[in-house]
């Protein structure tokens, strides 16, 4: 089952996932990476195309070489906690990568939160984060409520329209919830402000395809399919409407205004709760199970097979995998070249 939102008529081909790992691993190396950096950036590349999620996968490598080449992020640096004052961490990615800063500020949150219920956490100066719902789920997994916000960098990264607006003016500023389940999964909402996500755009063109309809406008506000639009001064719309352009706003304040200037790619606040604290995790987990039960039976829709909890699909695919990922033969070929380029 195909869930690419990349209309592409191209042919796609299967690698297996250790061999699209180690290849990435060679790329990451040759840029200046650390052993233990670069096999977990590779890790989570490969691990969102087993999830379905090809806009955070492989091809972000062409786009991280970029950066590292451009000195807007550094391969040889890692991310500090450069401030603990009990319930409230700071972490700084030293300009780096941003997916060892949000592993770091995961795992960092999470031990505090044990300990005291609760910690607040702001990730500064990182390069792209990735898939936040691969965190979010492993934590929900230990019984911890999550939510990340992120935003900030108007100044680099004006890719979304207002309401209202023809002309780009925020970024895509995720948000990530996640919620410990019950023996089907956590729940894990991972997604972006607006229609689709910025990688996905950059997954279409790597690849040659289009987009689906009323993702994206053209730098005059008319509706268009075609990432070389978006790339020429267009606009992605907000999702939902008004909805997201106020979660968008929203995410704005609070990477800004409260956490302040931004740094390489954008800053982020991390909520970890131990909910344990307030209520018995088997009691939760049944709770949650009923609600889901309860989700779950509901009639599908016309051109749906079922209901599904937000986090099921991504743990679905990777099960049904069998260690092959599904890649456009042109972002496949774009990645192979590089490598070789790069060991030459």
């Amino acid at each position: 089952m195909s869930v690419s939102k990349i209309i592409y008529s191209g042919v796609r081909v299967k690698i297996d996932a250790r061999q699209a790992q180690a290849t990435l691993l060679e790329i990451l190396l040759s840029c200046g990476c650390d052993l233990a950096r670069g096999e977990l950036i590779a890790h989570h590349l490969v691990d969102s195309n087993l999830c379905g999620v090809e806009s955070h996968g492989v091809m972000r490598i062409l786009q991280y070489v970029d950066q590292f080449r451009s000195g807007y992020m550094r391969p040889d640096t890692g991310p500090t906690i450069s401030r603990n004052d009990g319930l409230f961490l700071v972490i700084d990615g030293q300009a780096g990568h941003g997916i060892p800063a949000m592993e770091l500020a995961y795992k960092s949150a999470a031990r505090v939160a044990s300990s005291k219920s609760i910690c607040i956490t702001s990730i500064m100066n990182v390069g792209h984060t990735g898939r936040h719902g691969a965190f979010a789920d492993q934590h929900a997994d230990n019984g911890f409520l999550s939510i990340l916000i992120g935003g900030g960098n108007r100044a680099v990264w004006r890719q979304v329209a207002p309401y209202g607006g023809c002309e780009p003016k925020l970024p895509t500023n995720p948000y990530c919830i996640g919620f410990p389940g019950d023996e089907n999964g956590s729940f894990v909402l991972d997604f972006a402000t607006s229609t689709i996500a910025g990688g996905w755009i950059y997954a279409a063109q790597n690849a040659g395809g289009n987009l689906p309809e009323n993702c994206i406008i053209d730098r005059h506000g008319m509706p268009s399919v075609k990432p070389a639009d978006y790339f020429d001064g267009g606009s992605i719309l907000p999702a939902a409407g008004q909805k997201g352009y106020g979660l968008a706003l929203a995410a704005e304040l609070i990477a800004e205004a409260l956490i302040g200037p931004v740094q390489t790619e954008g800053n982020w606040l991390l909520v970890m709760i131990d909910t344990s604290a307030m209520t018995p995790l088997d009691g939760l987990r049944n709770r949650a199970g009923v609600i889901f039960d309860d989700i779950l039976s509901c009639k599908p829709a016309s051109g749906f097979e079922k209901v599904q909890i937000p986090g099921q699909r991504e743990r679905q695919l990777r099960n049904a995998a069998g260690g092959m990922i599904d890649l456009p033969e042109n972002t496949w070929k774009e990645v192979l070249a590089l490598r070789d380029s790069m060991a030459v």
